[in-house]
């Protein structure tokens, strides 16, 4: 995949000025545990970024539970951290690729390119033996100008309108496990089941291990979609969902958007039905 780096790749390259590591474990049951595991150890001269405090806006009534953060405060971010329009990227969780997923995603919208994954995250950059330190770098005041890309993006009045009249050429892909999907289960959100007309490509199905399948693994899970169609995917709050997102870009698919809100943001709305598969 284009999107990612080998761990292999990134220790000979991890002297280079040019370059910025952003460390983005995080756990969704326990929030304070990426930070604590940042503090323990990091790869030498990354940088912390919270997927709550820095990848994310604040929860409001509608949104959902991971709202896109406030433009403008984000390049704020993004220059105190040293990174600039020309700074090469490099993102990396604990293996799941959906956290460091999140910045790559928040990147490319604000029109940054040069951002990577770092492929199989923390877990291989240790199986490789990668350096690790507990020393929290500091780096000089960068300029960054975002230059907003909306339609990788899905609006709730986008997913709202296909819900009201469903068309042929476009596909609403729920990136959850299937029992989410279906409403046997669900361990977050206030309601359970999918938004209304979405089919079930499960996020996880793109990876072995953390690591992203290659290419022409990702086409075999999407052989029978049309790759001419619009898709918008979506999960419970716009994370898990970007991996999918990125799988279907490297299968060939183009015309590929994110509903940042997601499921919890559909329900956000009363009127709003939900499917359920008995």
């Amino acid at each position: 995949m284009e999107f990612v780096v080998e761990a292999d790749w990134l220790v000979q390259n991890l002297s280079s000025p040019n370059i910025r590591i952003i460390d983005c474990r995080f756990s969704l049951a326990n929030p304070d545990e990426g930070q604590k595991l940042y503090e323990s150890d990091h790869i030498p001269g990354s940088l912390y970024f919270d997927l709550e405090k820095d990848l994310s806006g604040p929860v409001k009534e509608h949104g959902g539970r991971h709202p896109l953060p406030d433009v403008e405060l984000f390049t704020e971010k993004l220059a105190q951290a040293g990174i600039s329009n020309n700074t090469t990227v490099i993102a990396y969780d604990n293996k799941e690729g959906a956290f460091a997923g999140r910045l790559w995603w928040l990147l490319n919208y604000m029109g940054h390119k040069n951002v990577y994954i770092l492929n199989g995250g923390m877990q291989a950059w240790l199986e490789i033996g990668g350096p690790v330190t507990a020393e929290i770098p500091a780096y000089e005041l960068s300029h960054f100008v975002p230059d907003v890309n909306r339609s990788m993006a899905a609006t709730y009045e986008e997913v709202k309108a296909f819900v009201r009249e469903p068309s042929d050429a476009t596909v609403l892909i729920d990136s959850r496990e299937h029992k989410r999907f279906t409403g046997e289960i669900e361990p977050i959100d206030k309601k359970s089941g999918h938004i209304p007309g979405a089919i079930n490509k499960v996020w996880t199905d793109g990876l072995v291990n953390g690591r992203f399948k290659d290419a022409q693994q990702q086409k075999l899970r999407f052989t029978e979609l049309d790759e001419k169609k619009q898709y918008i995917v979506y999960c419970g709050s716009g994370i898990t969902a970007i991996p999918n997102y990125l799988a279907m870009k490297s299968a060939g698919f183009k015309n590929v958007s994110l509903y940042p809100g997601s499921f919890s943001d559909w329900i956000s709305y009363d009127d709003n039905k939900v499917d359920v598969l008995k």
